[in-house]
Parts: structure tokens; sequence; C-alpha cells
């Protein structure tokens, strides 16, 4: 009754919430857990049994928790106050902010500071593989007006567009950022999270599901250029097994595996869910993706991404026409989608009470947070929407959401990584014209994926996370990819995967007590709006 009742409860919530969300280290034993939705009962290894990845675009950390836990709470703004004892982050000090050193080519110095709510929509930043790099200035930082700055054009982004280079130096507080920064305040935080490698979009989404950027295979190239060196993608070329995608299209090898491979080969299920993935119409029998979504403010913006879709690169895990599931049953289970589907069947899957024991989402291009197409209010509307949904699930009890970002979009941001994967290639800069260090010991002997990247916020939201707690374990994206694998009792991709030496986000979790508590927000305006005890 109590799970009836907690759909009923979901379904109502959802129906509200369309709008916003549709068109190196192994864990300790803490015993076998068996997974309900799994046949046969897999087992796992913490009381996680659904794991739910929500991918985000392009924030660096400083960009949207560089000065948490304090906000300027400028009068007319949504207010953010922090709980006491609320740790501190490797953030913005106001000596950094004071005392920076950022500077363009003629040496004309920009410094940190805070965009308010009225400045959420802001251009796209130059954040290719090697333009960041160059803005790391062998580990100085200070070059980020220099090399990946994009000034924003004053008719579209008039609230900024004063700003010239000096926007890339812009940051949000929890006046503007309120969501991510409550769920910040109760559930556990990452300063030490980073890209695997650097780079944008396809490089960040790759590593995410399988820690792997290098194999690409040659014969699937189509108009590559300088996306992809050393067959490592660097930049943004499109899945090559997906019909929405454009001029520029890669493939990755058949020797390379992701997550979705090591989880079918053990019966477990999973899917990745992506806004606009149902096909607009079928011409010549192929997919067209021409959905559009609206902004807060009533932009319409295309919905589906190619390049986002990180499975669609793999002959294995693609669903090249973008075919709809057989049905309900078929969520996270083998079929004619391959496990890969439209976002709005995650709700419908988890209300039928078939929540796949993998998920990752990815919102519709107008709520990814994606600088040019979305921003952090809009993002603020899908996450939220997504995670009020999912705590008044049954499953929630055994859950844990993973939230991050795909890149740093080239936003400034204070710390470098350390390089734990060299390269010595014409794109690199890192430490030299064509240097990331000497290029030795490469993972599998690959070159062009220099690693770690930018700084990126990591959150993650579950009855096992630790409360207000600020986590400074060294971890990237691949971290992700390990988290499952160790949970699962899977094997590492290994083969030049960062899942080898990757941190893990282990210490954000407290297996040993379980909360009882919800958190539920507002979706417009981040606040706290309930707290609740699930039993």
């Amino acid at each position: 009754m109590i799970g009836k009742n907690l759909r009923c409860t979901a379904a109502l919530l959802l129906a509200a919430n369309l709008v916003l969300v549709t068109p190196g280290v192994t864990f300790a034993d803490h015993g076998k857990q068996t997974t309900g939705n799994d046949k046969g009962g897999v087992t796992t290894t913490t009381p996680i049994k659904h794991v739910v990845v929500i991918f985000q675009e392009n924030r660096s950390f400083d960009h949207y928790f560089g000065t948490y836990p304090d906000a300027e709470n400028p009068k007319g703004e949504v207010a953010f106050h922090a709980k006491e004892n609320t740790p501190t982050v490797n953030g913005l000090t106001q000596g950094l902010i004071d005392q920076n050193n950022s500077h363009d080519a003629t040496k004309t110095i920009y410094k940190p500071f805070r965009f308010d709510p009225s400045q959420n929509y802001t251009c796209d930043q130059n954040h290719d593989y090697t333009p960041e790099q160059q803005a790391f200035d062998s580990g100085l930082l200070d070059r980020f007006p220099e090399f990946t700055a994009t000034p924003c054009s004053s008719t579209t982004y008039p609230d900024v567009s004063a700003l010239g280079a000096g926007v890339v130096m812009g940051y949000y507080d929890g006046n503007t950022v309120t969501g991510l920064w409550n769920y910040a305040q109760h559930f556990s935080l990452n300063d030490n999270f980073f890209g695997t490698n650097f780079g944008p979009s396809t490089p960040g989404v790759l590593n995410v599901i399988s820690g792997m950027t290098g194999n690409a295979d040659p014969a699937t190239e189509i108009n590559t250029g300088s996306d992809v060196v050393n067959n490592s993608v660097l930049n943004d070329p499109d899945p090559f097994y997906d019909d929405c995608s454009g001029s520029e299209q890669v493939g990755m090898s058949s020797s390379n595996k992701n997550i979705g491979d090591l989880l079918n080969a053990k019966g477990i299920t999973w899917g990745w869910f992506q806004g606009g993935f149902t096909p607009s119409s079928i011409v010549n029998g192929k997919a067209v993706c021409a959905t559009t979504t609206n902004r807060l403010d009533g932009t319409p913006e295309t919905a589906y991404s190619p390049h986002h879709n990180g499975f669609q690169y793999y002959a294995s895990t693609s669903n090249p026409h973008h075919v709809a599931p057989a049905g309900l049953s078929e969520i996270g289970h083998n079929g004619p989608a391959n496990h890969l589907y439209d976002l709005s069947f995650f709700q419908q899957a988890a209300l039928a009470g078939d929540l796949p024991s993998v998920s990752y989402l990815k919102a519709n291009r107008a709520q990814d947070g994606h600088p040019g197409n979305s921003s952090p209010l809009d993002e603020q509307q899908f996450v939220v929407g997504i995670l009020n949904f999912l705590q008044t699930l049954p499953e929630w009890q055994d859950t844990a959401v993973i939230i991050t970002w795909d890149d740093s979009d080239g936003w400034y941001d204070h710390v470098a990584g350390p390089i734990v994967n060299q390269s010595a290639s014409a794109p690199d800069a890192a430490t030299g014209p064509g240097m990331c260090g000497t290029g030795i010991n490469s993972l599998a002997g690959l070159q062009s994926r220099c690693g770690y990247g930018p700084r990126i916020p990591v959150l993650v939201i579950s009855p096992f996370a630790r409360k207000n707690f600020v986590d400074h374990t060294l971890t990237d994206f691949s971290s992700v990819v390990r988290f499952i694998e160790d949970n699962w009792g899977l094997p590492r991709i290994a083969n030049g995967s960062f899942d080898v030496i990757a941190g893990s986000v282990q210490n954000m979790f407290d297996f040993d007590n379980k909360r009882d508590d919800t958190v539920f927000l507002d979706p417009v305006t981040g606040q706290v709006v309930a707290i609740g005890v699930q039993h």
C-alpha cells in the first residue's frame, strides 16, 4: 500500500512538472544486497540498488560554487543562508579575487566577479582541448581571458556584453544557483572532481560512460579534422551511429567497451534517457530530430544534441534510428531501443515500478544548463523536477543520484588538477607547445588524452549521502564508471580507460547510517519547500 500511495504521489508530482522534465579505491564490504528489478536477483556491494546520473552541461566548480556557502543576498534576489557549521570549499577567497592576475593578450587584467540572476543567460565560452590547456598556463591559471573567453554580443546578451573578455571570469552564487546550493546543504558536494581530459562535451560524455576517448575507429571518421588526433577524440564530432548527426562524425573502435557493455554482460538493467530523442519525423527510414522546447524566456531550442549521447558512438550500444522501446517492460532491458530512450520514458518506467538499476539522464537543450541555449535557472527547473519526483518513489530508499557537468565551458577556475595522464602531441599545450608533460607512461600508450582537465562540480544525493558534507577526494568523470563497476561487481574497462586509476566517490556516502529525510525544493526559486520522512 505504501508503494502504491508513493507512486500515486509521484504521478501527481510528475504531472505538475511535465513541462520541466520532458518534450582507484574499492568499496568497503557492506554485504551483498539484492537488486530487486533485475531478473535473477543481481547483488550489489553496497545498499545502493539504483544509480541515476544527471549529466548537465558546461560549468566549472568556481563558476557555480566558488563562494559557497556565502551568498551576497542583495535585496530583491532569492535569498540563501547557509546552515550553521557548513564546511567551506576550496573556492574564491577575497584575496584570490582582489589579487587575481588573469589577463588577455594585451595584459589587461580581469578579476573574478559575481553574475546576478538577471545575467543567467550568457554566451558559450571556448572550451576546446587546446585552448583550455593554454588557459591553464602551466598551472598559473591566468590566461582564461586570452584563450577561452568569448565576448557576448550586445544584441543577444545585452546584460553581459559590456564585460568583453572578462565575461569568462564570472561566477554565480546561491542567489542564482539556489537549488544546487541547497542540495549541497543537505547532501554531499565534492570540490576536487575534474574532467577526465581537457575539452568539450564529447570527451566528457565518453569519459562518464567509459573513461575512454582513445581508439576511435578510423573507418568512421568523417570530416573530423582536428577533432580527432591520434585516434583520440578531442572536441565535438557527432556520433557515427546516429541518424541525427551532422557532417562531422566518428565512432569508437569495437575493441572499446563502455559501462553499458559491462552491464549487459551481467544482465543488469540500464538506460540512457535524453530529451528530444524521439524523432520529430522519419524520412527515408532515417530519424529527424527537429523537436524544440522553450527556455524560460520563451526562446525555442532544438531539444536533441547528438554529441551529448555517448552511447551512440559505439555500435554495440547505439540506436541509430531512434527506435522506441516495444513497451514499458523493455525499459532497461535488451530490445529494439537498445537501452537508449527519450527522456519521457524514464518517468513512465519509474512509475510502473521498473526503474533501471543504472540510468543516465540528459535534459533537452533548453534545460541542460549549456550557455548559449540554456541557463542556471532553466537547468534548476529540470534538476529539481527530477529529484522531487525520485524522492516520492519507494525505490528512493536505495537510490544514489550523481549530478555533474560534462565540461567547464572554459569558465575560470583557480584549481589545476594533477596531470595523471601525460600526452605529447600537436594539440597539447598544458606545459608548453605540444606538451602535456612528456607523454610517457600514458594509459595504453595513447596520446592526445591529457588529463585531468578543468575542475567540475559534482553532488551526490541519496539516503546514504553524508549531510552538509564537502568531500576533497581526488575524482573525475571515470569515478562514476568505477562506482558502477564496483557496486555491481563488474570488471574494469581498462584498455586505456581512466577507470583503472580513478578515485572513489565512496567518501560522499555513509552506508552504515541510512537517512530517512527527503528534501523537496521549489523548481523556480530553488528554495526548500518541504523536508519529509520516507517510511
